[in-house]
C-alpha cells in the first residue's frame, strides 16, 4: 500500500464521542536508529511487543468546537504534551479530514514508571492512533478491518516511529526488507508466527532501572545525529543485512546465535551515539556492571540470559521460559538488582 491509500474522505457524520484504547510498548531486537523525512526509517527493524507495559488512553471528542487539545497524564495536566498532540493532529489531517473539527480531552496513564527505559512514546502514540481510528470508524460507519489496523500503524508512525510496531502482538517488523514479505516503510507488519520457533514465543523482559531520571539526549535528537554520523550508512546497511541471519535464527531456534545478534545490535546503537558529533555516552556505571555480570553468568552456567538496550542506561534482561528461568530470576534478584537506583525492576513477558 502507498501513502495515497490512507488519505481520508470528507463524507463524515461528525458527532461528539468518547473512545478508549490500550496499546503496549515494544522492544527492538534489530534497532531502528536514523530516519528520513516523514518518519521513514533508514533501516528495517524487528521488535517484541510487550504484554503488560501499556498505555491506557481515553479521548473525549467534542464536535464542532474550536480545535484544541487538553492532555492529562495520570490525572495531571500536561501542557507541553498537548502542544505536541496538536501538532501531530494537524500533521495527519489529510488522512482524517474531520480531525480539526472539535476539541479533545485526552486522559492517559501508563502501567509502567516514567523514564524506565520502556518506550512510552510507542505505547502512547499507538493508543492515540487506535482511538483516532475508532472515531474514524464511528463517523464513517465502517467496521474495523485489517486495512484499519494498517492505517492505525501508519498514523502511529507519524507520531513516533517505533509506535507503528506496537499495534501488533508478537514479533513485528517495520521497514522494507527483502526478507519479510509485505514489509513496508509506511507501517509495521506482524512477523509470521509460522516462521518462529517455539522457544522464541514465550519470553521474559525484565527491565532493570539503572537510571530513573530524564535521559541526557532525547530519541529525536539521537536520530538526528545519524544525519552527520560518518558511520551511519554502514550501520544502516548492517541492519538490513542482519535480517538474513535473524530470519534463519527465528526459524531454527538457534538461541546462541539469537543472543549474539541481539546484544550486538544493542551495543551498536550505543556505539553510534558515542561516535556522533556531539558524542553521548548513554550507559551508566551500573549498565556496564550488569552487562559484565550477565556475560560472566552465561559463561559459567550456559543459561540463556542476555540483554538489549534502548537509547538510555536501563537494561532489558531477556530470557525464555524454557525450564531455566527460575535459576535466572534468582541470579537477577541476588546479583543484578543491586546495580539499580532503588532496586527497581519492571517485569514483563512476550508470549503469543
Amino acid at each position: 500500500m502507498t501513502t495515497r491509500d490512507f488519505l481520508g474522505k470528507e463524507n463524515y457524520n461528525i458527532s461528539s464521542e468518547t473512545v478508549s484504547e490500550s496499546c503496549p510498548s515494544n522492544i527492538a531486537l534489530i534497532k531502528y536508529w536514523g530516519k528520513y523525512k516523514d518518519q521513514i526509517p533508514a533501516n528495517p527493524s524487528i521488535s517484541y511487543t510487550l504484554n503488560h507495559c501499556k498505555t491506557n488512553t481515553t479521548i473525549e471528542f467534542l464536535a464542532n468546537e474550536v480545535f484544541s487539545v487538553q492532555t492529562f497524564l495520570s490525572g495531571n495536566e500536561e501542557v507541553k504534551f498537548a502542544e505536541k498532540i496538536e501538532k501531530y493532529f494537524k500533521n495527519i489531517e489529510q488522512y482524517l479530514p474531520w480531525i480539526l473539527k472539535g476539541k479533545y480531552i485526552i486522559k492517559t496513564e501508563n502501567t509502567f514508571p516514567h523514564s524506565s527505559g520502556i518506550a512510552s512514546s510507542a505505547s502512547g502514540f499507538g493508543a492515540i492512533a487506535k482511538c483516532m481510528m475508532k472515531l474514524d470508524e464511528t463517523f464513517s460507519g465502517k467496521d474495523s478491518d485489517e486495512v484499519s489496523l494498517q492505517k492505525a500503524s501508519f498514523l502511529a508512525r507519524l507520531g513516533s516511529g517505533s509506535a507503528c510496531r506496537s499495534l501488533y502482538s508478537g514479533l513485528v517488523v517495520w521497514g522494507e526488507s527483502d526478507e519479510v514479505e509485505g514489509s513496508s516503510d509506511l507501517f509495521a507488519v506482524k512477523y509470521s508466527d509460522d516462521e518462529i520457533h517455539s522457544v522464541f514465543k514465550d519470553f521474559n523482559d525484565w527491565v532493570l532501572l539503572i537510571h530513573e531520571g530524564v535521559k541526557s539526549v532525547s530519541s529525536t535528537v539521537g536520530h538526528g545525529l545519524m544525519n552527520t554520523n560518518p558511520y551511519a550508512e554502514r550501520r544502516f546497511q548492517e541492519a538490513r543485512e542482519n535480517f538474513v541471519p535473524m530470519k534463519e535464527i527465528l526459524k531454527s531456534g538457534d538461541m546462541k546465535a539469537f543472543i549474539k545478534l541481539v546484544e550486538h545490535e544493542a551495543l551498536t546503537l550505543h556505539a553510534m551515539m558515542m561516535m556522533s558529533d556531539p558524542a553521548f555516552i548513554l550507559m551508566k556505571k551500573g549498565t556496564l556492571e550488569v552487562i559484565n555480570k550477565i556475560w560472566d553468568f552465561r559463561r559459567e552456567t550456559e543459561l540463556p540470559l542476555f540483554f538489549t538496550l534502548d537509547a538510555g542506561a536501563n537494561v532489558h534482561l531477556l530470557f525464555p521460559n524454557d525450564g531455566s528461568e527460575e535459576k535466572i530470576k534468582t541470579f537477577i534478584e541476588n546479583e543484578l538488582l543491586q546495580h539499580t537506583q532503588k532496586n527497581g525492576v519492571v517485569k514483563d513477558v512476550m508470549s503469543f
